[in-house]
């Protein structure tokens, strides 16, 4: 499976352009151009690196690195800031931060990609680390895509289980309608709002005496019991 990169930039020609270069190299791209388009796909697509603007509409991009590096689902991702020329405080914070890199605008895309190719090295992030969620005896192995209770496989559809990863990552968060679909949608995967609740009925049940980890918040989504 390709490296997904996360490209964030206001310039959408710019944005388009480092597209383009990356997937001729053979990277999936995912694009967003503000700071709450970043966290949001950082987090729904776990990139493999993001490239990430500091001058960002909404929310800049050293709270958004920030951000990211606190939420321990996105802390593991590298981070390449592209910042103005001169602007020496903002590379500083941006490393003190967590970010892995930095390129000066104007850049070379060129320049750009081996950057992104040395950050993936040196952090090995395209060798995904085996994730393995536990909540009471319930294991989810994110990667072999098994779900065990008391030691016994429960089989689940791909939308069950997607939508089961998305609650335990962010266990005591609540999660809307909306955010699930998102979490959940795939390329061979359709979800629409009225159908969630029929997903997360048929999970509970298969989850037995763990489905009342999964709490409705009425009127707004659901949450995973800490």
């Amino acid at each position: 499976m390709s490296d997904r990169i996360l490209v964030v930039d206001d310039e959408k020609d710019l944005v388009e352009l480092v597209k383009y270069n990356l997937e001729k190299e053979g990277f999936e791209v995912a694009v967003a151009y503000d700071g709450e388009g970043a966290i949001a796909t950082g987090e729904r697509e776990i990139p493999s690196l993001i490239v990430l603007d500091i001058m960002l509409p909404n929310i800049d991009g050293l709270e958004v690195c920030r951000r990211l590096k606190r939420n321990p689902v996105t802390a593991h991702i590298p981070i390449i800031m592209l910042t103005a020329k001169g602007e020496e405080a903002d590379r500083v914070v941006g490393l003190e931060l967590g970010a892995d890199d930095y390129v000066v605008k104007p850049f070379s895309v060129r320049e750009l990609i081996a950057r992104v190719k040395t950050v993936l090295r040196r952090t090995g992030a395209s060798e995904k680390p085996k994730e393995v969620l536990k909540i009471g005896e319930v294991v989810i192995d994110t990667m072999k895509h098994k779900v065990k209770v008391k030691g016994k496989d429960v089989d689940l559809t791909l939308t069950e289980f997607k939508l089961l990863v998305a609650l335990a990552r962010r266990r005591g968060q609540v999660l809307r309608r909306n955010q699930l679909i998102d979490l959940s949608r795939g390329a061979d995967v359709f979800v629409v709002d009225r159908t969630i609740d029929v997903h997360i009925s048929s999970l509970r049940k298969k989850l037995g005496g763990y489905g009342e980890l999964i709490e409705t918040v009425r009127g707004v989504g659901y949450r995973m019991k800490e």
